[in-house]
């Protein structure tokens, strides 16, 4: 029988961590939730979910050293998952409210308001993925996800120049205008919508990002 993938998902108290918690668990892997150091740089995978504002997110998330966590684990090759603000603050900044606030700067770019006739953007959603995504392997095109936020990010910056390492993978989505809504990056994943609420298509998604730790 094949041993199953430790996760843990980091609890610096801004995330809906039962739910994830138990999607993950439904997708195979064994899970717990911790702020603990060192079970966090042990796991096979690290989720950060993420909820309400980014500036108050990233103070939340420095308070429990997991800006550490997450630097270390990319730098030692380790996979992470970012979920909803989660993803958002592994950007360059976040600007909410007319205040700018830095985050964890994996990639560049900025998280601000998304402009849509109606927001939040708050339900079920299709996005674009690429052709040879491994998140998105196996989801049918039209598959929805759910999603909640004011906040996105509009432009993707980050290019490869080197020709041995792979190009991140973009997906996108569109509510008034087109918005990052998922990347691949090496060991870096992350998702603007929530897979823990999206039935079907989301568990299909964790048992896919599973696969690969």
């Amino acid at each position: 029988m094949t041993e199953r993938k430790k996760v843990v998902v980091f609890d610096y108290g801004f995330g809906n961590v039962r739910s994830a918690e138990r999607a993950l668990a439904r997708a195979g892997a064994e899970v717990e939730i911790t702020r603990d150091y060192d079970t966090a740089m042990n796991a096979d995978g690290l989720l950060v979910p993420g909820v309400g504002a980014f500036a108050a997110c990233m103070t939340g998330l420095r308070k429990a050293r997991g800006d550490w966590v997450v630097e270390r684990r990319l730098a030692g090759g380790r996979p992470v998952m970012g979920i909803c603000v989660g993803m958002q603050i592994l950007f360059g900044r976040g600007i909410e409210h007319g205040v700018e606030a830095e985050g964890l700067d994996e990639w560049p770019g900025t998280v601000g308001p998304l402009r849509a006739d109606v927001v939040p953007h708050m339900g079920w959603n299709t996005v674009e993925a690429p052709g040879d995504s491994r998140l998105f392997a196996g989801l049918p095109a039209d598959a929805r996800y759910y999603f909640v936020h004011s906040y996105a990010v509009h432009d993707w910056e980050l290019e490869t120049a080197n020709p041995a390492m792979a190009p991140p993978k973009v997906t996108w989505a569109t509510h008034g205008e087109r918005f990052v809504a998922a990347v691949e990056n090496g060991p870096l994943w992350a998702t603007q919508f929530h897979p823990e609420k999206s039935g079907d298509a989301g568990a299909q998604l964790l048992t896919n990002w599973i696969s690969t730790l």
